[in-house]
């Protein structure tokens, strides 16, 4: 199969304004990846290319996930990260990004704390741009691999019921998945501290779920998000062991969840927090399905916009 045609836009920035048939052609290109690195013969469309990893946020699994996809298929990875390059002397992200680009990249992989950086970058480079993670806006390959991983489990998501609980308001993850989610013909509910559920969220198509627990026990897959202490000025709940007791996970309330409900997490996991360690460990944990799922997810991504 080749690459599905990239929408007008020849970056992705985001899952807003994509369509079902694109994201169902790619994931059709990423189980090809898996069936092909499975068998021991991986396939290099990238072969003589290269990519750019320029990351202004710490990662461990997006850009790790990012230049294992890049290499299997044969480009060539840059790595920049902050503490590393010129941008600790100062300069400025057009700048770094605009030298980056003039070494001939295939694509810029970015991730950065202020919403809307990759989409400033697309407008000043030639190469197409792969949103990695852009403050509290979106985060599109961290949504796919959610939804590619729970389509693999279930066979479809038409008329599944997803609850996204915790940290809503400062998650870009959250607000890619809810649109991917949706577009895949998913049911969205949202869950969490009232002072962490944004106010028109559900301008987005979910509903709020007035009762965790309720939603925890009618899902069909309960995504865990981490709470993001970096983006949050003020405490927006009183303390850690108070967010466990009320919205965390555990075992026994994972006992009452739907036979062949799912857990997900986007990582990373604040065990004893969001998620008690024998949930993420357990068997309704896809967590670690989610990483491997990532590298071919990425992999598609790649192949798609990396040109």
């Amino acid at each position: 199969m080749s690459a599905p045609r990239a929408t007008r836009n020849p970056h992705l920035l985001g899952i807003e304004g994509l369509d079902r048939s694109f994201i169902e052609a790619l994931f059709e290109l990423a189980r090809e990846h898996k069936r092909a690195v499975a068998s021991g013969t991986p396939r290099t469309p990238l072969a003589g290319r290269a990519v750019a990893n320029l990351f202004f946020e710490d990662s461990t699994r997006t850009r790790t996930s990012f230049e294992i996809a890049a290499k299997t298929m044969g480009a060539e990875v840059l790595n920049w990260t902050v503490a590393g390059s010129s941008v600790s002397k100062g300069e400025s992200l057009l700048d770094t990004a605009k030298n980056v680009d003039a070494i001939g990249p295939g694509a810029i992989i970015i991730r950065h704390s202020s919403s809307g950086a990759a989409l400033l970058v697309s407008r000043y480079v030639r190469c197409s741009v792969i949103n990695a993670g852009d403050g509290a806006h979106e985060h599109p390959s961290q949504a796919l691999l959610d939804a590619f991983t729970l389509q693999d489990r279930f066979g479809t998501l038409e008329g599944k019921r997803v609850l996204i609980a915790g940290d809503i308001l400062h998650s870009r993850v959250a607000r890619s998945n809810i649109y991917c989610l949706r577009l895949l013909g998913a049911e969205v509910l949202v869950s969490g501290p009232p002072t962490l559920i944004p106010r028109d969220i559900e301008m987005l198509g979910c509903k709020v779920a007035p009762s965790f627990r309720s939603a925890v026990e009618m899902a069909d897959a309960v995504m865990m998000l981490r709470l993001q202490a970096e983006r949050q000025p003020d405490q927006a709940f009183p303390s850690a062991r108070e967010y466990a007791a009320h919205w965390g996970l555990t075992g026994a309330l994972a006992q009452q969840m739907k036979d062949g409900a799912v857990v997900l997490h986007p990582g990373p996991v604040n065990r004893g927090v969001e998620l008690s360690p024998e949930v993420a460990d357990g068997v309704r944990s896809t967590i670690l399905d989610q990483v491997a799922n990532g590298v071919a997810i990425r992999m598609a991504i790649l192949e798609t916009f990396a040109w």
